[in-house]
């Protein structure tokens, strides 16, 4: 495992692991969190997927875990920064360590949503989208997480008027969240369509449509959040890209629960497993006109 610090597209200072396997690696894959989480939460993953041969690079996102800046009250930024500067650079930076293997990625929930902003998308070879799903309430079963509901209207708003962000705690376990972040995620949640609308204006430019690399998303039936329905919804925001979606029952795997955290830690190993099979499956030819650093 090796620490790597290296700049978004608009020069903010991120951190990152790389991961190596002990052989030669047969592919690099990039692994993009979910909103909350920090990079170590896929450390478990990134060292099974070193075991089975492939590179992995976990990163932080600005305003998240090792690249969040000491007063997260004084970030300003929007949320789809993380899309538009922090994830392509990121990628970038795997590119570098793997010269010229074939590049996979894993999104976890908002890694997979803002694929389209990427300005190098077309270096990915595929997309493994895990719990990925519309964060429009609508388009999922919302009066079963009532705890949601306090996040948006009580929890968020009263812990950015004391600190001037989202304070991790008690009431919301995730990472600390800048203002900006939680601002746009609730607009987005509580609108239908999700950022759609907004593609054609505030959130240009993007490459949604220019998507074509193929992309698999996993559902898993007790995820209160990625639905089927709203998975369907979220990879409607690539119609040029080929898609299959996965939908997995955690009793199929013989575990209980899932949930909206996905399949990442070592408890969670035998549903953890197909993923890390997908990366193998798909190593084995680089994106078109991409060769390496």
């Amino acid at each position: 495992m090796e620490h790597v610090t290296f700049k978004a597209r608009d020069g903010y200072p991120l951190v990152g692991q790389l991961t190596v396997p002990e052989e030669t690696p047969k592919a690099g894959v990039l692994v993009s969190a979910g909103t909350g989480y920090k990079a170590r939460y896929y450390q478990p993953f990134a060292k099974a997927l070193a075991a089975a041969g492939l590179m992995a690079f976990t990163y932080d996102c600005r305003g998240i875990g090792k690249s969040a800046p000491e007063d997260l009250s004084q970030l300003s930024m929007r949320y789809s920064d993380w899309g538009r500067w922090d994830m392509p650079a990121a990628l970038d930076t795997l590119a570098g360590h793997a010269q010229g293997l074939p590049l996979l990625h894993v999104g976890h929930s908002v890694g997979g949503h803002f694929v389209g902003f990427w300005d190098n998308h077309e270096k990915v070879t595929a997309h493994a989208f895990v719990c990925v799903g519309s964060g429009y309430l609508g388009d999922r079963p919302w009066w079963k997480n009532p705890a949601e509901l306090a996040f948006w209207h009580v929890i968020g708003p009263r812990s950015i008027n004391k600190h001037g962000y989202v304070q991790s705690g008690r009431y919301w376990k995730g990472a600390s969240l800048p203002r900006g972040v939680f601002e746009d995620w609730k607009t987005w949640c509580h609108r239908p369509g999700y950022y759609r609308r907004d593609l054609e204006g505030p959130l240009k430019p993007h490459h949604f449509e220019s998507v074509t690399t193929p992309i698999t998303s996993f559902i898993y039936t007790d995820d209160l959040i990625a639905t089927p329905q709203s998975g369907d919804k979220m990879l409607a925001f690539y119609p040029n890209a080929p898609q299959e979606m996965r939908v997995r029952r955690p009793s199929a795997f013989g575990i209980p629960a899932i949930g909206h955290g996905g399949p990442f830690s070592d408890r969670l190993a035998p549903a953890r497993e197909e993923i890390i099979t997908w990366c193998k499956d798909h190593a084995t030819t680089p994106a078109i006109g991409f060769v390496g650093k």
